[in-house]
């Protein structure tokens, strides 16, 4: 975090990045000492409510970040900077979002946690859109004009108002990863057989890691036989996935798979009452298989640098996460973020995945969204073969199927219970 008394002395000269969390109301003139080099701006956590006029003369500015301030409107102005691509105003109390406030070159828009209820047609005017982030805001209808996005490949719409799911999204070839839970039109499950799990019968210990929407913790579980579990505290109501109770019921609902992390049950009488899940505490031999996109790489995941895998590695991760994914969908729920970044793999190529956060209960009537989180495994499949070293032959029939489950038209994609098959025999041969 930058300070704007090292902004002021001129010691920030030529960066590309600036970072300013210090109670700010007002815009600092300053900033625009670094109009020839400056490409991101993190101005989250202020008191801000309005951006000056002159913004554009940050020539070169390609993201800005403002959450957690007091906007009650998108700025205007934002619609004027020439490069801006990325632009996140999360938990702010945005009520208006107008046309021009749109940049042309605009891929990641994210407006999670505000008060939005009317989005502009023109929004399906920015055709380099990728992803689209909405959860938490009173959303009726998603500008029909969308259709037109035919670049986008996320899109968060999960606790709006609503009432179905519009049709033209699945006519998005490139649409992968679909979060929806929290909406009037979304099944509420009946609930699962879960113990009830109190507060006072855990004991916390480390952490183990964080995420967007909570911290996990390991812990023990005072029972007639004390048992090590992990467990998940939720930062909030919402998360930039959706609703932290939809995780839970989604996760609680999908019970026991060899290939899932699952949960045991939701945590009750937390003493601030926030939300907690108790999930099974994993091998520590167990490694995430990526890391989350970075701003550039925007919906790719990012890999360690150089990293390879054996063809039986590969064919391993890729059937785990089509039986994980067929389970989910036998029992109509779509996982939503099915990422090399929410899979956990040991040396012994065992995979697992976990991470509800995007989860969603579906109707059959909406069976097609299956077809959608396919295009996430073609995606998945791309990133592994990619880093890949074998037998042409396998490598070849892995093409050929990642290709199938990336087809621009949805129904004739593979469903996982084929795509599983196709993956066993080719671990076979």
């Amino acid at each position: 975090m930058h300070t704007l008394s090292q902004l002021r002395s001129g010691t920030l000269k030529g960066i590309k990045r600036l970072d300013l969390s210090c109670g700010l109301s007002t815009f600092p003139e300053e900033i625009f000492s670094l109009a020839d080099s400056l490409e991101i701006l993190n101005l989250s956590g202020n008191a801000l409510s309005s951006l000056p006029d002159d913004l554009p003369r940050l020539k070169r500015l390609k993201v800005i970040f403002c959450s957690d301030n007091q906007f009650d409107h998108l700025p205007e102005v934002l619609g004027r900077c020439s490069r801006l691509s990325m632009v996140g105003f999360k938990a702010n109390q945005i009520q208006t979002v107008s046309a021009a406030a749109l940049p042309s070159e605009l891929r990641w828009l994210i407006l999670t946690d505000n008060q939005i209820s009317h989005l502009p047609d023109e929004l399906g005017h920015c055709h380099a859109l990728q992803k689209l982030m909405l959860a938490g805001n009173q959303l009726q209808a998603l500008p029909e004009t969308l259709a037109a996005c035919q670049n986008l490949e996320l899109i968060r719409i999960s606790a709006n108002q609503l009432f179905a799911l519009p049709d033209w999204l699945f006519s998005l070839p490139k649409l992968a990863w679909l979060a929806f839970a929290g909406n009037p039109f979304c099944p509420t499950p009946i609930a699962q057989h879960a113990p009830a799990i109190h507060w006072q019968d855990l004991e916390v210990a480390e952490q183990l890691g964080e995420g967007a929407s909570g911290v996990i913790y390991k812990a023990l579980w005072q029972q007639e036989q004390p048992r090590a579990v992990a467990l998940k505290v939720f930062k909030g109501a919402l998360t930039s996935d959706g609703l932290p109770q939809s995780e839970m019921a989604a996760c609680i609902a999908a019970g026991e798979h060899p290939c899932l992390i699952g949960a045991i049950g939701k945590v009750d009488h937390h003493p601030d009452q926030t939300h907690a899940l108790l999930m099974p505490l994993i091998d520590q031999g167990f490694m995430n298989l990526a890391g989350p996109p970075s701003l550039d790489s925007c919906t790719r995941d990012i890999y360690v640098q150089n990293q390879r895998f054996s063809l039986h590695t590969i064919l391993n991760i890729a059937t785990h996460m089509a039986a994980a994914a067929e389970h989910l969908h036998a029992a109509q729920i779509l996982h939503g973020d099915l990422y090399a970044h929410n899979i956990l793999l040991n040396t012994e190529g065992k995979a697992l995945l976990g991470d509800f956060g995007a989860a969603s209960f579906y109707e059959p009537k909406y069976a097609l969204l299956q077809n959608i989180e396919v295009r996430a495994f073609a995606c998945l499949l791309e990133e592994l073969i990619s880093r890949t070293d074998g037998s042409s032959i396998i490598l070849d029939r892995l093409i050929s199927l990642k290709v199938s489950c990336a087809q621009n038209h949805l129904p004739e994609r593979p469903l996982f219970s084929v795509i599983k098959q196709q993956l066993m025999a080719i671990h076979s041969h």
